[in-house]
């Protein structure tokens, strides 16, 4: 099977990161697809949501996905990083410059795995130690820095998805996403 763009799930992954992403970009039109790095497509999310992901990890071809995208929440994020096949396809992707997007705890598998040297990135507050050489910033939901995306949290989820869908579809897409979702920012109180 292959895929434009895939979102990995781990038993442990935070759900609205995940699928808040995976929204967006079926909107937009674009291709994406779920693939569950268990031995099948059952993913029990950190809150007990049962998610049915697409594909598994072994079913897919990854020689033409543009991006992969690692939603954080715990356990998963540490489930993603433990998982020796992801660890050596975000190794590859990023030495061919390929897209990688990673939120909320998710950046600290980039940042463990030396990508995030000289890069502006965020995460969950309480994660910045580990995202390695990287110029941490909490000052944005999501921050684009090259081929690499990176996302605060759950509450950034519609941000850092629309980010996603700007790396992968454009400009126009993006503000043609915001519109339809109706995306306004939260006013200063």
């Amino acid at each position: 099977m292959k895929s434009k763009a895939v979102i990995f799930l781990a038993n442990g992954c935070e759900e609205i990161e995940a699928l808040t992403v995976a929204d967006l970009l079926r909107r937009a039109g674009s291709d994406v697809t779920l693939v569950s790095i268990n031995e099948t497509t059952d993913v029990v999310s950190s809150h007990k949501v049962h998610i049915v992901a697409d594909a598994v990890f072994g079913d897919m071809d990854f020689s033409e996905t543009e991006m992969i995208i690692l939603p954080g929440g715990m356990p998963g994020t540490n489930n993603l990083q433990e998982y020796e096949p992801l660890r050596k396809l975000i190794l590859e992707f990023a030495e061919k410059g390929k897209k990688i997007a990673a939120i909320c705890a998710a950046p600290k598998i980039l940042g463990e795995l030396g990508l995030l040297q000289g890069k502006k990135a965020c995460c969950h507050p309480g994660f910045e130690e580990k995202l390695l050489g990287a110029e941490v910033s909490f000052d944005y939901p999501a921050i684009m820095d090259g081929n690499i995306i990176t996302g605060r949290s759950m509450g950034c989820a519609i941000p850092f998805g629309l980010t996603v869908l700007r790396a992968l579809e454009g400009d126009e897409a993006c503000r043609e996403m915001t519109k339809k979702i109706v995306w306004m920012p939260i006013p200063e109180a």
